[in-house]
C-alpha cells in the first residue's frame, strides 16, 4: 500500500505546477495499491472551504471540485478509515517536538505507519522531514 497525503492528491483535482507530474505518478501506480484516508477528504474539503473564504476559489467551483475529487477518490483510492491507535500514535508522534509535525500531518503518518505502507508521499516538506525523521517510508515527488 503506498498512502498519498492531501497534499499530493489535491494536485489532481485543482490545477498546480505539479499537477503534470503527479497525474503521471498516480496513473503508474499498480491498481489497488494507492491509499488515502478519511482524514484526506477532511482535509481536501477544509481546503476548497478556505480558498472560498480567501476568495480564491468561486463556491461553484469549489463544489465541482469536491465532486470532482470524490469520484477520483471512489475510483482510485483505497480509502482507509482512521481508527484510535492512529490518533494514539500521532499523539506519540506530536510529543517528537522535534518534527515539527501538526495534527493533520501527524495523523497522515500515523494512519500510513499502522496500516505498513510501504510508501508515504507528500508534497509539505515538513511532513517528508519529519517522517524520514521518525524512519518512516516517507518521500516527495522527487525521491
Amino acid at each position: 500500500m503506498i498512502y498519498l497525503d492531501t497534499s499530493f492528491v489535491a494536485p489532481l483535482i485543482l490545477r498546480e505546477a505539479t499537477s503534470a507530474r503527479v497525474e503521471r505518478f498516480v496513473a503508474r501506480l499498480p491498481a489497488g495499491e494507492p491509499a488515502v484516508s478519511h482524514w484526506t477528504r477532511v482535509e481536501f474539503s477544509s481546503l476548497l472551504a478556505r480558498e472560498v473564504r480567501m476568495g480564491g476559489l468561486p463556491r461553484q467551483a469549489a463544489l465541482d471540485a469536491e465532486a470532482e475529487f470524490n469520484s477520483v477518490v471512489a475510483e482510485s483510492f483505497v480509502v482507509l478509515v482512521p481508527a484510535v491507535a492512529d490518533f494514539d500514535l500521532a499523539k506519540k508522534y506530536l510529543a517528537n517536538h522535534a518534527t515539527g509535525l501538526g495534527a493533520g500531518d501527524a495523523l497522515h503518518l500515523a494512519i500510513a505507519a499502522n496500516r505498513g505502507a510501504s510508501a508515504i508521499y507528500s508534497l509539505d516538506k515538513t511532513l517528508v522531514k519529519a517522517g524520514r525523521t521518525l524512519g518512516l517510508p516517507v518521500r516527495g515527488l522527487g525521491s
